[in-house]
């Protein structure tokens, strides 16, 4: 018999104030831009100085969240490390390789490169705690989260560990952005949180943020929310996209009227936010909905910030103002994240009161 997946704790720095637990989401930074970065903790508390001069942003952003994630859950230490990301450590990548062309080659320092892999931060996390169990990296574009959770799904549901250290982490990084705005995947003209969604224009508002999360197949006194299922299509049609949600909740013992909450991922983009369209019209009409773009930014690992918000909904039974789409109440016990990125690597993932 297949074991329950417990969310048994949370850590995020994100484009909100999000790093501390006691809080949720009652300190908004507003903004009007078309890039976002992460409001940084006091990485002093949690990293020796020496030590933080030399990580990447990543690497910081992360060593954050998932030692607040494993200080709520009481854990000094965990049987797995899974985590996804799109990007991993560019930034350091892009650094590394200019340096090779202004020193022709030469007095290159090897902490860049070092640094420069995808699966530096899963690396780094096994480092500072000893852990020597199972390591792994997703690198699978805007479904790289989603990826890491099925893999400790999997694990978990089928006994081959108990507690594990599940992550999304994306940087934003300068060349990044500049080369996707001349193809318009992100927007060009700053926008402000208020007006995102009716910018009608191209692109999304770039961002990074890292999440972690100890999903366990035992519930404790902090856990969150029992994870039913998450699946992952390549590509749908918008014309498809109703059926196969009915069809992943009916394999799941759910229906429509289920669903106390539908999280969407609507990020601005005149292009592709019409998917979403086709379930807050018309599935899901008489739903509760939410999103979460407007305060995290797009990002190949932006779901995992729907994943926090999701479980916090939960776990306090609110749901923030800042957050609703429409203005039906809801009673936030189950609640369903769908998400894509321009138009492929779509999401579907069900959370609920346990």
């Amino acid at each position: 018999m297949k074991k329950s997946v417990y969310i048994n704790s949370v850590g995020s720095v994100s484009a909100q104030k999000t790093f501390d637990n006691s809080e949720f989401l009652e300190e908004i930074t507003d903004y009007e831009a078309t890039e976002l970065k992460v409001v940084s903790p006091n990485y002093k508390a949690y990293i020796p100085p020496a030590a933080a001069r030399r990580m990447a942003k990543g690497i910081k952003m992360s060593t954050v969240s998932s030692q607040t994630a494993l200080k709520e859950a009481g854990l000094e230490n965990i049987d797995a490390i899974i985590v996804g990301t799109g990007l991993g450590c560019l930034d350091d990548s892009s650094k590394f390789v200019s340096d090779i062309i202004k020193n022709e080659e030469q007095f290159l320092t090897p902490t860049r490169f070092i640094q420069s892999s995808h699966n530096t931060v899963a690396g780094q996390i096994a480092l500072g705690l000893g852990c020597k169990g199972y390591n792994f990296t997703y690198v699978n574009s805007a479904v790289s989260f989603e990826s890491s959770l099925l893999d400790a799904q999997l694990q978990l549901e089928n006994d081959e560990a108990t507690h594990i250290l599940v992550g999304g982490v994306d940087e934003m990084v300068e060349h990044h952005v500049r080369t996707h705005q001349l193809i318009d995947h992100f927007k060009n003209q700053p926008v402000t949180m208020k007006t995102l969604l009716s910018s009608k224009t191209e692109g999304a508002v770039m961002s990074e943020g890292s999440h972690f999360f100890v999903l366990s197949n035992e519930k404790q006194d902090s856990t969150y929310a029992e994870l039913l299922g998450l699946e992952i299509y390549n590509e749908l049609a918008q014309e498809q996209l109703p059926d196969q949600v009915r069809s992943f909740l009916k394999y799941h013992d759910h229906s429509i009227e289920d669903i106390d909450l539908v999280v969407l991922g609507n990020n601005g983009d005149i292009n592709f936010d019409g998917y979403y369209q086709v379930l807050s019209a018309g599935l899901f009409a008489n739903t509760p909905q939410a999103y979460f773009k407007h305060l995290s930014g797009e990002f190949d690992t932006a779901s995992a910030f729907a994943f926090w918000l999701s479980s916090k909904i939960i776990k306090t039974a609110s749901v923030p103002d800042i957050v609703k789409l429409n203005a039906l109440h809801s009673s936030a016990k189950t609640v369903l994240i769908y998400n894509q990125y321009r138009g492929k690597n779509h999401s579907l993932v069900l959370l609920k009161k346990c």
